[in-house]
C-alpha cells in the first residue's frame, strides 16, 4: 500500500495519544476522524490519478479536507 499524505499522525505528531483518546471518548470526534481519513484518502487517490477528477471536484474535496482539519485541530486543542 502507498504512503498517503495528510494523515492526522503526520499533522499533529504530538497529538497522537491525545488524538486516540478523544476517539475513545467523544463520537463526535471520533466521526469527524473517520470523515476526515475518508476524505483525505479520496484527495490522494484523485491527486495521483488512481481515481481521477475533475478540479472543481478536487478542489472542493480538499476545502472539506482543510474544513475537517481544522474542526478537529480545535477539538484537540480545546483539550488543553
Amino acid at each position: 500500500m502507498s504512503h498517503t499524505p495528510n494523515e492526522l499522525a503526520e499533522e499533529f505528531p504530538q497529538e497522537i495519544e491525545r488524538i486516540h483518546a478523544l476517539k475513545q471518548s467523544n463520537a463526535h470526534f471520533a466521526k469527524l476522524f473517520d470523515e476526515y481519513h475518508e476524505i483525505n484518502r479520496n484527495v490522494h487517490r484523485a491527486e495521483t490519478d488512481v481515481e481521477p477528477t475533475d478540479d472543481l471536484h478536487l478542489v472542493e474535496m480538499r476545502k472539506v479536507r482543510l474544513s475537517l482539519k481544522d474542526e478537529i485541530w480545535g477539538m484537540i486543542s480545546a483539550e488543553d
